[in-house]
């Protein structure tokens, strides 16, 4: 039995323009900092600028000569404005400060001195914000300019060295939320997966650094207090989740602390929370489906957890209904997956069971909506081997070979949004009746084999025509393999 496959992290390129929303909130903001890179313009000095006029003669005549045509001519360089541009290149460049280790040891200090006093103004004053505000705006103002250490991990071994992460993940219980925010922004930045990528010894220290200040844990607690009806709490609740895809990208093996530190538990409330669709509920079906993926332990947490029930509860929507846009099926698709997924689990069969979720299964084959071709995988998992005995039995119980024959006899010619190639509904078919033929016994298999003897065999007839078809594919394979 294989895994379900894995999650796609981004929408497919070429998928409907509702996407527009889900990947703007992807983009990294360019923060306004003086110390930013992108951000920082040099003042012009009259005697240092190099003239401009020669560059305008040319570019004023060109303006002239096009005015009355629609065409839009390029400016073509002289050798002279060629060389008047790079010796202006050349002067500015090096005004940009670059970030070197003493300015990143002279950024940290900076931040603990107004950490500390944002602190001590807060005990000081608890009922007078105005005595205070100062010293916030301050320190937010400092986790802004810390984003340009992003721009060189390779100083991420100084910044842990200098204790920047404790007093940074120590800011997420901050009374202002907007500091809280801050700091997930920043951590988001710093562990970006293609900034990692860039330094292994600055990536293993910054996320060494995390983990032991237990970070799953402090980012699930400052989720809990985040107001998503905040369009700025709401972004820090995206980019929290965010932080989790970089670490579990990067380091796969924290899916297991990740959901003992309260990760999966938030994820369910969330996915269940009574809220309209939006990005924050399709990206926790995501990191649902990244944490179940290849983690025995996290699926019997999700079953403990009442999992499985949340899991139909929100499926039971699309019995009816299809997604209005590709966001939204997406995430149907990945609460499928994650179903699947926590079926691999014995004991989850058993809650599926007990949740009828064999009968919500069997009204989406009914029903012909998109949901239909989840349905097959996830009836495909919970029937399949010997722990799926009860759920073949039970399936036949609800008549459930009325619904699955049909499918047998005739592949959908028209696979709605092509989730599902023909091969694949049909091996998800076959794998569902050859399992009920191994584990149905008494009158659920009498039923079974009596299906077969209808209308003068042709449900054999369409088994023989299946084998042939695939039998010749194998052949094809292997008259090639020996080529």
């Amino acid at each position: 039995m294989t895994e379900p496959p894995s999650t796609p992290k981004r929408p497919a390129a070429g998928d409907d323009d509702d996407e527009d929303d889900w990947d703007a909130k992807k983009i990294k903001k360019v923060i306004k900092t003086p110390y930013h890179p992108r951000q920082r313009y040099p003042s012009r000095d009259v005697e240092t600028t190099p003239r401009r006029e020669p560059l305008e003669t040319p570019l004023e005549s060109r303006s002239a000569a096009s005015a009355g045509t629609n065409d839009i001519l390029e400016p073509e360089l002289t050798d002279r404005e060629k060389e008047e541009i790079l010796r202006y290149v050349e002067n500015e460049a090096p005004e940009v400060e670059a970030l070197d280790e003493a300015t990143l040891k002279r950024m940290v200090l900076l931040f603990e001195k107004r950490a500390l006093r944002n602190q001590e103004m807060r005990v000081k004053f608890p009922d007078q914000p105005e005595k205070f505000m100062e010293s916030e705006v301050e320190l937010h103002e400092t986790l802004q300019e810390l984003h340009v250490v992003a721009t060189n991990p390779e100083l991420y071994p100084l910044m842990v060295e200098l204790g920047a992460i404790p007093s940074l993940l120590e800011l997420l219980s901050h009374e202002n939320t907007d500091i809280a925010v801050g700091v997930v922004d920043l951590i988001q930045e710093l562990s970006d997966v293609d900034i990692l990528h860039e330094s292994q010894e600055g990536a293993d220290a910054l996320i060494d650094a995390l983990l032991e200040q237990q970070v799953c844990a402090l980012l699930v607690q400052n989720l809990d207090r985040l107001d998503e009806s905040v369009k700025e709490e709401s972004d820090g609740v995206f980019n929290t989740l965010a932080i989790f895809e970089n670490l579990l990208e990067f380091r796969p093996e924290l899916c297991i602390d990740a959901g003992k530190q309260g990760l999966l538990q938030w994820l369910l409330r969330r996915i269940k929370a009574k809220m309209p669709f939006d990005a924050n509920k399709l990206y926790a079906s995501e990191l649902l489906s990244i944490l179940l993926q290849n983690t025995p332990e996290n699926k019997l947490v999700l079953g403990d957890l009442d999992g499985i029930d949340v899991l139909l509860q929100q499926l039971a929507y699309y019995k009816r209904h299809d997604p209005q846009t590709a966001e939204e099926q997406e995430m149907m698709e990945n609460l499928f997956n994650v179903l699947c997924s926590s079926l691999m689990a014995t004991v989850n069969r058993e809650r599926f069971l007990r949740g009828e979720g064999l009968q919500l299964m069997n009204l989406m084959l009914r029903e012909k909506k998109m949901s239909r071709n989840g349905s097959l995988k996830v009836l495909d998992h919970a029937m399949n081997g010997p722990d799926g005995k009860d759920n073949c039995m039970k399936f036949v119980d609800i008549l459930g070979l009325r619904t699955i024959f049909p499918l047998f006899m005739k592949t959908p010619t028209k696979n709605r949004k092509k989730v599902f190639t023909a091969e694949e509904h049909e091996e998800h078919v076959v794998s569902i009746i050859a399992s009920m033929l191994r584990n149905c016994k008494g009158q659920q298999r009498q039923r079974l084999l009596s299906k077969f003897t209808e209308n003068d065999y042709e449900k054999v007839d369409r088994l023989m025509e299946l084998h042939f078809k695939y039998l010749e594919k194998v052949e094809e394979v292997e008259s090639n393999s020996k080529d």
